[in-house]
């Protein structure tokens, strides 16, 4: 377990606090562009259509390690002595410091050790070793890393590059400010920031606040990693036991001590948002730029949309700094799976119907032209059919008002739009062995993603037909795959031959399937 709080590795220990004027000139004098772009800022023309706010992004995430962390560290490093350079340098990160250090360490002939933590998507921790750095793993989060990293600096004797708790560090962050403020020159009502450990946002702040104070500067950290907003309000640093890893470039224990001085004195307000928010603003930026950006890189678009829902103004001009791209791709099936919950595109309801013929058909019927996201539905009991469907929507509380449709009709329904345990896990565990399942035949069937099409599967079947077994989940494609199980009488397979030769959709018999059988028979 790490310390209670680790201790400040702000240069200017001991002395006075440096003031914004320190800051802006450090700001304006730091060595970042050695290694750094100037990165652009980019509309957002399908979110500020949306919102009815100019949306802009700063697309920091695409520097050449991916991410803006690259100016505070090589800044840092480009103060360094010739001796202090041939001790080497050593660092801890979730990722995207490391690569900046590497990177800086690579331009100015020295060593850099990297201490990152075991979660860190193994996308960062391959792009460290490319550049020549040594990379270490420990602990659960960046904490135990910083704890570790410290051990190995008075081992080692080398020269700590600390992530954010550093004035240099933080002015050279501070230059992204200065480039937003240089490229968008017109009224901007807000920028905002994501946070871990607030070197952005604390150089960010600096440079705004001193040059156009006028200016917004609105943090964003996620429900599980709010170590900032915690500290704000308590006015101490506080420690969080634990830290939500999903955003794992904001995934930070315990904040600067000089990073929350700034925070308290220079930033306007915090926004907390969750992950399937992060996942739809993920959406959101690819769907403006093609870019798939790291759920860190996407805090400040969720927060835009809950602040623009909040505020109800609009014509406003937002900013939001898409602070990194180091995303591994194994997440993005969970991205995708969540985006369009997070946007309430999408919404989930457990259904209660008759085991019945003819039930199945009627409740399908109640949907009409909206889009089906997912069916899942395993024959249980001879009395009641549980159902869980997912629908597609086009407005936020839009669930609640299908949930009530199906409840008129005499459907008992249970909406889990919001319930976290049907998103994660009940949504692929409808299923498992029945003996009421006698005389089933198992299909797998390729759909055209159309309107209409499972409502023709289910007029073709014969009506004395029973389906105890359904699955379907939409994938994007131009055609689904759907699973069936048919309970056919044994003296008519003939029809059932003929059922599938006319339906006219390609289908693979799955019966015999070991997977089926072990599971599913």
């Amino acid at each position: 377990m790490p310390r209670a709080a680790a201790p400040s590795r702000a240069a200017h220990s001991g002395a006075r606090p440096l003031t914004r004027l320190d800051y802006l000139q450090k700001i304006l004098t730091a060595r970042v562009y050695d290694v750094a772009i100037e990165s652009e800022l980019q509309p957002a023309r399908n979110l500020s259509a949306r919102l009815g706010h100019q949306v802009w992004l700063k697309r920091e995430d695409t520097q050449p390690v991916f991410s803006f962390k690259l100016r505070g560290a090589y800044n840092k490093m480009a103060q360094l002595s010739p001796a202090q350079l041939k001790r080497g340098v050593i660092c801890a990160s979730a990722g995207n410091h490391a690569q900046g250090v590497a990177l800086g360490a690579r331009r100015l002939g020295t060593t850099a050790v990297i201490v990152m933590p075991v979660t860190t998507p193994q996308v960062k921790v391959d792009a460290v070793r490319a550049l020549g750095g040594e990379a270490v793993l420990f602990g659960e989060s960046y904490s135990d890393a910083y704890e570790h990293a410290l051990e190995l600096e008075r081992k080692r004797k080398l020269v700590f590059v600390h992530p954010f708790d550093d004035p240099d560090v933080i002015a050279g962050q501070g230059t992204v400010a200065m480039e937003i403020l240089r490229q968008h020159q017109g009224p901007i009502d807000a920028v905002f920031v994501a946070i871990g450990g607030g070197g952005l946002i604390s150089g960010v702040a600096a440079y705004i606040k001193a040059v156009r104070p006028e200016i917004k500067v609105i943090g964003v950290q996620t429900v599980d990693s709010d170590a900032m907003v915690r500290s704000v309000k308590a006015g101490k640093r506080v420690t969080l036991p634990n830290v939500g890893l999903f955003s794992d470039g904001t995934a930070v224990k315990t904040v600067g001590s000089e990073t929350l001085r700034l925070a308290r004195e220079l930033v306007d307000d915090y926004v907390v948002v969750d992950t399937d928010a992060v996942c739809a603003a993920i959406k959101d930026i690819y769907t403006d730029t093609r870019a798939v950006v790291e759920p860190a890189g996407a805090l400040g678009v969720a927060a835009i949309k809950q602040y623009a829902q909040r505020h109800k103004k609009k014509g406003q001009t937002f900013v939001s700094i898409v602070c990194g791209a180091n995303m591994n791709f194994d997440r993005l099936r969970f991205v995708a799976e969540r985006a369009d919950v997070g946007e309430e595109r999408e919404a989930l309801f457990a259904v209660t119907i008759p085991e019945e013929r003819g039930s199945f058909k009627r409740f399908c019927g109640l949907i009409g032209p909206r889009s089906v996201t997912e069916f899942n539905y395993r024959i249980s009991d001879a009395q009641q059919a549980h159902i869980f469907v997912g629908l597609s929507t086009s407005a936020r509380g839009e669930s609640r008002q299908i949930a009530s449709h199906f409840q008129r009709q005499g459907f008992a329904t249970v909406d889990l739009t919001h319930d976290e345990l049907a998103k994660t896990h009940i949504r692929h565990m409808v299923g498992g062995r029945c003996e009421l399942a006698s005389d089933e035949r198992l299909f797998s069937f390729t759909f055209p993603e159309r309107p209409g099409a499972l409502m023709t599967f289910l007029s073709s079947m014969h009506p004395d037909w029973n389906i105890s077994l359904f699955h379907y989940r939409n994938q994007g494609g131009d055609y689904g795959r759907i699973l069936v199980g048919l309970q056919v009488p044994r003296g008519e397979q003939a029809a059932l031959k003929t059922f599938l030769d006319t339906l006219g959709y390609p289908y693979v018999e799955e019966t015999r399937n070991p997977v089926y059988r072990l599971f599913l028979r």
